[in-house]
């Protein structure tokens, strides 16, 4: 889809029924008498800022595209005091999941007294009765500390489960609000069970928080996670860059998570502004000829005697690719490595066609990227989104993601958030940026 072609009807939210209950975030509910104050129902968020863009339309008698804004609303479809609800974290691990699952407990615990919880252990697998995953309930006790550490308090999986035995699940325990934290693979599967309860005329609403470090969930600007692991990828160039001016001819090389999306590399690049080449997967290259990679390294290595190179995983696949086209758990294509490759490739270029004798170091924080707490900025960013998937949630509000647009918070139907992949476009300030930091060519090759 292409963003010229959004139609209102894309972005419109549904919800299980009309909501006719008072919201408890009313006069005295939080201990003073100040009202919470709550979003009305068509509030929204322009997709779209540019002004002549927008007074194009409006002339031209077009829609103009909004998403609904999120937050609390004054009056909610769950009944407090009957409402189960379930936690689940899916796929890899990223800076922040224990900060939402602890918001999402807290604010359905204190905010509207909801006091039935359960976590959902290994992801979809925990729904599963072969698997043999019980549930843990999850109150504010349990769950106080988590957030100081990385990982996820309840496991993670990867992979598809069936849909119908999860909803199977969810009536057997009576559940009525959903909670998926995952990223691309995760919000599939959060709307295939959207659709199986839809099916069934059931009232149980499907809330996700998206969680991806790589930053490629359409329609929303950041996700959580993105900026610890950026920080935490630019103490490994820190090292790369120790390591290249500590020794002649010295090259560090970086890689770093992203299939299909630079947001990280192109973020710690710009970080430490120590990077010389940031390589990308949006933004293809060339290794040979007179301005491929291996001339540019060698120029750069009689100009300052010292190179740092940082490189997404999903870059300069065509190199590396896997002709055999397995896949991993999650159905996706699994990737040659582009670091070991770049490493090899470098040394031996330098070896058979120049006379300069290079010292190449080579890092790979991967794990230690995915692995840490989040930082003071993402915890903050984590609390928000959850609070506002738990008044999503209450609202009755059903088969979206909480995404932030324009500095708003937002959401944003699921369909409409997995209907395409968002990627770095090499016309974003965000790389041109890079390109100004780095002082590497446009194109390489």
């Amino acid at each position: 889809m292409e963003d010229r072609e959004l139609k209102q009807d894309d972005l419109k939210v549904e919800s299980v029924g009309e909501p006719k209950i008072p919201s408890p975030l009313a006069v005295g509910s939080l201990g003073g008498d100040v009202e919470m104050a709550s979003v009305r129902e068509n509030r929204t968020v322009l997709f779209d800022t540019d002004r002549d863009t927008l007074l194009a339309a409006v002339r031209a008698g077009n829609e103009v595209p909004a998403f609904e804004m999120a937050g609390p609303r004054h009056k909610i479809f769950f009944d407090p005091a009957r409402v189960k609800a379930a936690i689940v974290t899916c796929g890899g691990l990223c800076p922040g999941i224990n900060n939402v699952i602890r918001t999402l407990v807290f604010e359905l615990y204190y905010r509207y007294s909801v006091r039935s919880v359960l976590g959902i252990r290994y992801g979809y697998r925990g729904f599963i009765p072969k698997y043999g995953y019980e549930p843990i309930p999850l109150t504010p006790e349990d769950v106080k500390d988590i957030h100081e550490k990385g990982g996820s308090a309840l496991s993670s999986s990867r992979g598809e489960q069936d849909s119908g035995e999860v909803v199977d699940f969810l009536q057997r325990k009576g559940i009525s609000l959903l909670f998926a934290i995952g990223g691309d693979g995760t919000l599939r599967g959060a709307l295939e069970i959207q659709r199986e309860v839809k099916k069934r005329g059931l009232h149980i609403a499907v809330i996700g928080i998206p969680k991806t470090i790589d930053n490629d969930i359409a329609f929303v600007e950041r996700t959580f996670g993105l900026e610890t692991a950026f920080s935490v990828a630019a103490e490994s160039i820190r090292s790369a860059h120790t390591e290249a001016i500590g020794a002649p001819n010295g090259i560090g090389i970086v890689k770093v998570m992203g299939r299909m999306s630079g947001y990280i590399a192109a973020n710690a690049a710009l970080a430490l502004n120590e990077v010389n080449f940031c390589l990308i997967p949006e933004v293809p290259f060339e290794l040979e000829g007179s301005f491929g990679l291996f001339a540019l390294t060698e120029q750069r290595l009689r100009q300052r005697d010292h190179a740092v190179i940082i490189v997404a995983e999903g870059a300069g696949q065509e190199f590396v690719e896997d002709k055999t086209g397995k896949k991993d758990e999650s159905g996706n294509v699994l990737l040659g490595d582009i670091g070991v490759f770049l490493k090899a490739n470098l040394k031996k270029y330098f070896k058979e066609h120049t006379d300069l004798y290079v010292n190449i170091k080579y890092i790979d924080p991967s794990y230690m990227v995915r692995s840490v707490a989040a930082n003071a900025h993402d915890a903050i960013y984590c609390i928000q989104l959850a609070q506002n998937a738990v008044h999503a949630g209450m609202a009755g509000k059903t088969g979206l993601i909480i995404g932030q647009w324009n500095g708003q918070f937002t959401h944003v139907p699921i369909a409409l958030a997995t209907s395409r992949r968002k990627v770095l476009s090499p016309e974003d300030p965000l790389w041109l940026s890079v390109l100004e930091a780095t002082g590497q060519p446009v194109k390489i090759g």
